[in-house]
């Protein structure tokens, strides 16, 4: 166990050490870059879709990195908003790391981007370890996942500077309850910023852009070392 415990202490030291590299030249490029994390199914691809394609409305230059365990569908669907996009298959892998973003990064000039998202793998814990190098971390949770999600995922929703709500438009429909979510998010995160969307009616999509916009590649992400 002792064993176990220090290759995973090791391999998140050596992945801090990447991300601070990538944090450096981030803020070098004057580039924002946000890392977006939440369960399957919370429709952060259609959210980021929307989002993206009001950055280019207006004129801004917007990229997206995206990372599934297999096919590029994601990314297909996001190059629909004619944002730079890539896809990151990470095959048996429950997260992303700092060193497959360096490797994504390749022939990107990042002085001409004004956002990157880093889409990452549908899991609640596995990338809360992992620092990309992001400005702002983001957590996502859906009307209809529960308003207990974020007390049950403590970790991710602490470490994250946004909290997203998705699906808004389906609030009604799935009996949510708002203060409830709310207190949850409060109870793990007292000072997060929150923020509710819907996809499809365009709800919240300009102000999550503006929330993005409005953070510089600089905010340090603490490690979550293995215990």
């Amino acid at each position: 166990m002792t064993r176990v415990v220090e290759l995973q202490r090791g391999l998140l030291e050596k992945n801090d050490d990447l991300a601070s590299g990538l944090r450096a030249r981030y803020q070098r490029a004057g580039v924002r870059v946000a890392n977006w994390v939440s369960a399957p199914g919370t429709g952060k691809t259609a959210l980021l879709e929307a989002m993206l394609t009001a950055a280019a409305a207006r004129g801004l230059s917007a990229a997206a990195l995206v990372g599934d365990c297999a096919t590029d569908n994601d990314a297909r669907r996001l190059a629909r908003s004619g944002a730079l996009v890539r896809q990151i298959v990470t095959e048996s892998m429950c997260h992303l790391e700092a060193d497959m973003i360096d490797r994504h990064l390749t022939g990107w000039d990042l002085a001409e981007i004004d956002l990157l998202v880093i889409e990452n793998v549908g899991n609640l814990v596995c990338p809360t370890a992992f620092d990309l190098g992001e400005g702002q971390r983001v957590a996502l949770l859906s009307v209809t996942e529960g308003e207990d999600k974020p007390v049950k995922y403590p970790q991710l929703f602490h470490s994250s500077d946004l909290v997203v709500i998705t699906k808004s438009d389906l609030a009604a429909a799935t009996e949510w309850d708002r203060a409830a979510a709310h207190a949850a998010i409060r109870a793990v995160h007292p000072s997060a910023v929150i923020v509710e969307t819907s996809a499809r009616s365009g709800a919240g999509v300009e102000d999550l852009l503006d929330l993005h916009l409005a953070v510089p590649a600089t905010q340090p992400v603490p490690s979550q070392e293995a215990t």
